[in-house]
């Protein structure tokens, strides 16, 4: 391995590693109760699923083209909800993320502005499904 990996893998705790290589919440939804995407002027963009029952989030997953970075971010966001309520959702910002992480770069924390961005827009969606449940299955 050369040194550059090797630096890599120093700078970064354990909690930042797991959640930057982590799959197992890296999948899309067919049909979830909450939908968010959201993109940065770079390109990278970064989708979160949401299936919830009785205001409580049951489960959630996301899809990234973006950076390990994104990823990383991405999956503490769920990681931090799941189980909890809607409104306790409603609370993660981009530095409980990075607190979350601890190791995340500063030049890198945009990405986990875009994390709470698809969040939110996931979480917006949810309530109008649950308003109207017929339109998750009509979505484009």
């Amino acid at each position: 391995m050369d040194e550059k990996v090797l630096e890599f893998w120093r700078q970064h705790s354990l909690t930042f590693l797991e959640m930057a290589l982590g799959a197992d919440k890296r999948e899309r939804l067919a049909n979830p109760d909450g939908y968010g995407k959201a993109g940065r002027e770079c390109g990278d963009t970064l989708e979160m699923f949401l299936l919830a029952r009785n205001g409580t989030i049951r489960s959630a997953s996301f899809h990234t083209d973006g950076c390990i970075y994104t990823a990383a971010c991405a999956n503490s966001a769920i990681r931090m909800i799941e189980g909890k309520s809607q409104q306790e959702a409603w609370e993660i910002t981009p530095e409980r993320i990075a607190d979350f992480l601890e190791t995340l770069p500063e030049s890198e924390f945009h990405c986990a502005e875009l994390a709470v961005r698809a969040l939110q827009l996931a979480l917006k969606d949810l309530r109008e499904t649950e308003r109207q449940p017929w339109l998750k299955f009509y979505r484009k």
